[in-house]
């Protein structure tokens, strides 16, 4: 994973944990190996002691939290005996007193690790601990969704995409990851990989090779495809919705714009009008 795309996550959690909790520093890294996260983004720093720093699990606040994978916080660092003092120099350098840690963790595996800190050694609420855990559930939920993309990339990529007389089962393959993607597509905050996935799906969009001899030339929306790519899955307006994160009403608009676009009448004229145009496999 490009480490802009980390960083654009990491930078976006650290700034919602430091407005909801009121804390004035909060820092935290992906895994750079299975028990090794290094410190690649700080919010609120007064120095550069934290950024860069390699957390080994087990040791620290941090460790103990990804080994434990459970958040952990100590009311003051220094003087705390329930963690191990690896990280005191970089941590005294700060001047953090009070601190919250909390693991990233992606179907059970740990990811990374956030925190949390304060400059005097004071008690942290439930209120602090809300907002460190809803901090990671974001990393969390959008590392799951980049984790499914690159499947489906990848999935995508060993073969040129498969001839028109391919098998139908094959063919069901080829629509089911575009429609996966085509959902998957709102939830991807990171251009370049947007742009990657818009690319994939064209290319799958284009299985059939050239649009059908006599199919009208229509541009449609691309959440009026992604309406499209689940009804051809047979999906009824409120499971579009559910999977789209939209609401049936706003399915149902969709539909409608791109039913009149391609100049069908009916929910199975307009799925079958689209891949005659080559916008869905």
């Amino acid at each position: 994973m490009p480490e802009s795309v980390d960083a654009f996550e990491m930078q976006a959690a650290l700034l919602r944990l430091r407005r909801t909790s009121g804390l004035p520093v909060a820092f935290g890294g992906l895994l750079s190996d299975t028990r090794h996260t290094r410190i690649a983004e700080v919010n609120g720093a007064q120095t550069t002691a934290l950024r860069g720093l390699v957390i080994s699990s087990g040791s620290g606040l941090g460790g103990k939290s990804m080994a434990l994978s459970r958040p952990c916080a100590v009311t003051d660092y220094r003087s705390s005996r329930h963690i191990s003092h690896e990280y005191d120099t970089a941590v005294a350098a700060e001047g953090l007193r009070s601190v919250v840690a909390v693991p990233v963790v992606v179907r059970r595996e740990v990811r990374g690790v956030l925190y949390g800190a304060l400059r005097e050694p004071l008690v942290l609420g439930d209120r602090t601990f809300d907002a460190a855990v809803a901090a990671a559930r974001d990393v969390e939920q959008a590392l799951a969704v980049r984790d499914e993309v690159r499947q489906l990339l990848a999935a995508t990529r060993p073969d040129p995409v498969a001839e028109p007389g391919a098998a139908p089962a094959a063919w069901e393959d080829v629509r089911e990851a575009h429609r996966e993607l085509r959902a998957l597509m709102p939830k991807v905050t990171d251009p370049a990989l947007r742009d990657e996935l818009l690319a994939v799906c064209g290319r799958l969009a284009a299985a059939t090779g050239t649009p059908a001899p006599g199919a009208r030339e229509v541009q449609l929306a691309p959440r009026e495809i992604d309406v499209l790519a689940c009804v051809a899955a047979g999906a009824t307006n409120a499971a579009a919705a559910e999977r789209l994160g939209l609401r049936p009403e706003t399915v149902k608009g969709y539909l409608r714009s791109a039913m009149r676009r391609l100049g069908a009448h009916t929910r199975l004229e307009a799925v079958v009008a689209a891949r005659r145009a080559g916008l869905l496999p």
